[in-house]
């Protein structure tokens, strides 16, 4: 029977905080309103870019928060065009991947990231062709709707018992449970260990080793 491990991107992959950090508050520049606390940026990654600046001004009006969307992703395009964009894997992950895909799991992505920017992401790291469905926030609903997994599921024709979403926040364990999938969570990301478990996670990984043994069950 096929296994299918489905993983997030930033925060459980990759290493992003800077990035979005510094592309939310200088989107924010472009309307002239004040950046938001990093912490509270850290919390809406995930999420689709939309429904974050929603939540990040929740008092704002419509039309500016579609200014700042639009100018989070030119800003973000143009630090990648540059060369300059740094999402570096975290330790061990290139190895672990690897590992699991000689051993015949089937790997994939569901992220809150554009189509565009997660291709180009896994091109940068030289990790894309390790997986066999990779899904966006272009495409579906943004994360705890189940659609990326559903989808990927239907994609790959393994069944819910046979997969295993890891991520780094609430987002993704809700996403799990909807779906009906085994949930695991890594301490490396944006919330907390407890919060994890507390919305559906099996386990927090605390390690590459630690998580490579939850995975295999």
């Amino acid at each position: 029977m096929n296994r299918l491990a489905i993983f997030d991107c930033d925060g459980t992959l990759v290493d992003g905080q800077a990035a979005v950090c510094e592309t939310m508050e200088r989107a924010f520049g472009t309307i002239g309103a004040p950046p938001p606390e990093r912490t509270a940026i850290r919390r809406t990654v995930g999420l689709s870019l939309p429904l974050a600046v929603r939540q990040l001004m929740m008092d704002g009006r419509e039309v500016d928060r579609l200014q700042v969307v639009d100018a989070y992703k030119r800003i973000f395009r143009d630090i990648r065009l540059s060369g300059k964009l740094h999402e570096p894997l975290f330790d061990g992950m290139r190895e672990l991947l690897e590992r699991l895909s000689a051993d015949g799991w089937l790997l994939g992505v569901a992220t809150g990231k554009s189509d565009r920017g997660l291709h180009s992401c896994l091109e940068t790291h030289g990790i894309k062709d390790l997986f066999v469905t990779l899904h966006g926030a272009d495409r579906y609903p943004s994360k705890p709707n189940p659609a990326m997994l559903e989808a990927a599921l239907v994609e790959v024709g393994v069944e819910p018992q046979a997969a295993v979403m890891i991520g780094d926040t609430s987002f993704d364990m809700e996403m799990a449970r909807a779906a009906d999938i085994r949930a695991i969570g890594v301490a490396w990301g944006y919330h907390e260990p407890r919060e994890l478990l507390q919305t559906g996670a099996s386990a927090v990984a605390e390690t590459m080793e630690e998580l490579e043994d939850m995975i295999r069950g």
